[in-house]
C-alpha cells in the first residue's frame, strides 16, 4: 500500500512497551533491496520503503509494506520518512550515475546519517564491498567511505562487506552468463584472474535479516563470503560446466580497463559507464580476511557450485535484476518536465474499432522479445551505437513479456508512467544530447478507441537540435508504420475468438 510522507505512523500514541518495531528499507527497487523486501514480506514483517518514485513499487508490495516518497539527498524528506523507525537498511549507491558517483554517494550518506540521528533510529544496516589496502578502486573506496560515514553518525551501524554476489539477475552473474553463453573462445585480461570470495544472494539476504537480532550498541564490520576463494575465470568455467558448454579461455595482457569496459558493453548487458567502474574494482582482491561473521551468526554460506546452480535454476524468472534499479542508468531519476516550452513534439493517432483494453494489448507487450513492430534492425542499430557511446544499449529487455509497472526497464527505455489500458510513457536512457520520451495513450471513442503515439524531445543546446534534425527523416517513416502495425496487432487481438465466460 502507498503511504504519503505527510502521514507517518503515529507511534507516539502507543506506550513504549507496545510500540512495534518499524523497519525502513532504502534501495527496495534494486537487486539486493528487492530480494530483502520479499524476504520480509514472506515472513509478514512490516517494512517502510523509502523511494524517490513511489509508483515504481505500486502494486508490487504486500499489505504489510508502506511506500514513502523520499529523496535521500533531502534531509527533510528523509527525516519525515524515518520518524518512528527502529532499524533502517541502507542499500543504495550511485555506480550508474553520470556524475562523480563517489561525491554523490558521500553527500547522500551524510544527509541520511544526519536524518537517522535526528529521528533516533536505533540501528543502521549497510551492505558495502570487500577489499583492503591503500590502492582500492574508486568504487570500492567509495563503498567503504559510506560505511565509515554511517558508523560515525552516532547511530549504531552494522556494516556487511561482500564480494561478488551470485544470483540470477545480479550484475556479476549476468556478466559471467553473457560472456560464457556467447563466446566459445574468450580472450581474457588479467582482471579475470583476480581472487574473489563469491556469496550467494540468498546468503546475503540471510545475513541482512539476521542483523535485526544482533546485540545493540555496537558498530561491527562483518566480511561475508562463501567458503572458497576463486577468480572470475573459475566462475566462468564452473558456469560453462554446469551448462554443458565447451569454452576456451585464453589470457591476454593487452586489454586495458577502458577497452575491457567497451568489450563488456558489446558482449554483455553491462554498458560501458558501469563497466568502467566494475573493471576498475575487480583489479582488487575481494576476499574475506576476518571470519568474525561465522562466529556472530549461524549462517553458513553455500559453496560456489551450489550458488551457480541456484542462479541457473532461477534464471527463467528472477525475483529482481540489477537493471531494475533506477540508478542503473540515472536518467530515470529526473522527473519528466512534460510539457516544456522548448520541447519538440511528434504526434500521430489512429482509430481502431475495439475497446481500450483490446487496443492497449500490443502496446503493453512492446519491446523485449516482441520488438518494436517496425524497423527492429534500426532500433538495434541505435542500441549498438548507444553501447559504443557508453550507454545502456538494447539488451536489457523487459522484466516480464506482458506486465509493466513504473520503473521497469524496457530495452534502452524506462517505464515512467503506466496506467492499465490507458497510458504507457517511456523515458529514454540512451545517450542523447537532451531528453526524450515516447508515449502511447489509448482513449475510448464513438467508433472504438483512439491510439495516440507521441514522441517528446527536449534538446540540449545546438547538439540537441542537430541530433533531432539528423534523426527526423528516420522518424518520419518509422513512427507512422510502427503505429499502423500496432493498430493491426490490436485488430488481430479484437478479431480473435474470445473464450466463453
Amino acid at each position: 500500500m502507498l503511504a504519503p510522507v505527510a502521514n507517518p505512523l503515529a507511534l507516539n500514541e502507543l506506550p513504549a512497551a507496545e510500540a512495534p518495531r518499524v523497519i525502513a528499507l532504502t534501495g527496495a527497487t534494486g537487486y539486493v533491496g528487492g530480494r530483502l523486501l520479499r524476504a520480509f514480506e514472506k515472513q509478514g514483517v512490516p517494512v517502510r520503503c523509502l523511494v524517490r518514485r513511489p509508483e515504481a513499487l505500486e502494486g508490487r508490495v504486500a499489505e504489510t509494506t508502506e511506500v514513502y516518497s523520499a529523496d535521500l539527498r533531502r534531509n527533510g524528506e528523509v527525516t519525515a520518512a524515518l520518524t518512528g523507525v527502529d532499524t533502517v537498511y541502507y542499500l543504495v549507491h550511485s555506480m550508474g550515475s553520470n556524475s562523480r558517483f563517489d561525491r554523490e554517494d558521500r553527500r547522500t550518506a551524510l544527509e541520511f546519517a544526519r536524518a537517522a540521528r535526528t529521528c533516533g533510529v536505533r540501528r543502521i544496516v549497510y551492505l558495502g564491498g570487500l577489499g583492503a589496502g591503500a590502492a582500492l578502486s574508486s568504487h570500492l573506496a567509495s563503498r567503504q567511505e559510506v560505511g565509515r560515514i554511517l558508523r560515525e553518525s552516532g547511530v549504531p551501524t552494522i556494516e556487511f562487506r561482500a564480494s561478488i554476489v551470485i544470483g540470477s539477475g545480479s550484475l556479476s552473474f549476468e556478466l559471467i552468463r553473457s560472456l560464457v553463453d556467447r563466446l566459445p573462445v574468450m580472450l581474457t585480461p588479467s582482471w579475470v584472474r583476480t581472487l574473489t570470495q563469491p556469496i550467494a544472494i540468498d546468503d546475503v539476504v540471510a545475513y541482512l535479516v539476521a542483523a535485526l537480532d544482533f546485540p545493540a550498541g555496537e558498530n561491527p564490520v562483518f566480511e561475508i563470503g562463501g567458503p572458497e576463494q576463486v577468480s572470475y575465470g573459475d566462475l566462468m568455467r564452473e558456469y560453462a560446466r554446469q551448462q554443458g558448454l565447451r569454452r576456451v579461455v585464453i589470457p591476454v595482457p593487452v586489454l586495458t580497463p577502458r577497452i575491457s569496459s567497451l568489450w563488456l558493453g558489446l558482449i554483455t548487458p553491462v554498458y560501458a559507464r558501469v563497466g568502467r567502474k566494475l573493471i576498475d574494482g575487480v583489479r582488487n582482491e575481494t576476499v574475506v580476511r576476518d571470519t568474525a561473521a561465522l562466529s556472530a551468526f549461524e549462517i553458513r554460506p553455500r559453496p560456489v557450485v551450489e550458488a551457480i546452480r541456484l542462479a541457473i535454476a532461477d534464471e527463467a524468472s528472477p525475483q529482481t535484476k540489477w537493471t531494475d534499479a533506477a540508478s542503473s542508468a540515472g536518467s530515470f531519476l529526473r522527473r519528466s518536465p512534460i510539457p516544456l516550452r522548448r520541447q519538440i513534439v511528434d504526434s500521430r493517432w489512429v482509430t481502431v474499432p475495439f475497446p481500450p483494453e483490446v487496443a492497449f494489448r500490443p502496446i503493453q507487450r512492446i519491446g523485449g522479445e516482441t520488438g518494436w513492430y517496425y524497423g527492429d534492425a534500426l532500433w538495434h542499430l541505435r542500441g549498438f551505437l548507444d553501447l559504443l557511446l557508453g550507454g545502456v544499449g538494447m539488451r536489457r529487455g523487459r522484466r516480464d513479456p506482458v506486465e509493466l509497472a513504473p520503473g521497469d526497464r524496457l530495452d534502452f527505455w524506462r517505464v515512467e508512467a503506466f496506467e492499465q489500458d490507458r497510458l504507457l510513457r517511456l523515458v529514454a536512457e540512451m545517450k542523447l544530447p537532451g531528453r526524450a520520451w515516447l508515449q502511447f495513450r489509448v482513449e475510448p471513442s464513438r467508433d472504438g478507441s483512439i491510439i495516440r503515439q507521441t514522441a517528446f524531445y527536449d534538446p540540449s543546446g545546438i547538439a540537441g537540435w542537430l541530433y533531432w534534425y539528423a534523426v527526423a527523416p528516420v522518424h518520419k517513416f518509422v513512427f507512422p508504420e510502427m503505429l499502423r502495425r500496432i493498430a493491426a496487432a490490436a485488430s488481430t487481438e479484437g478479431s480473435s475468438k474470445e473464450p466463453a465466460s
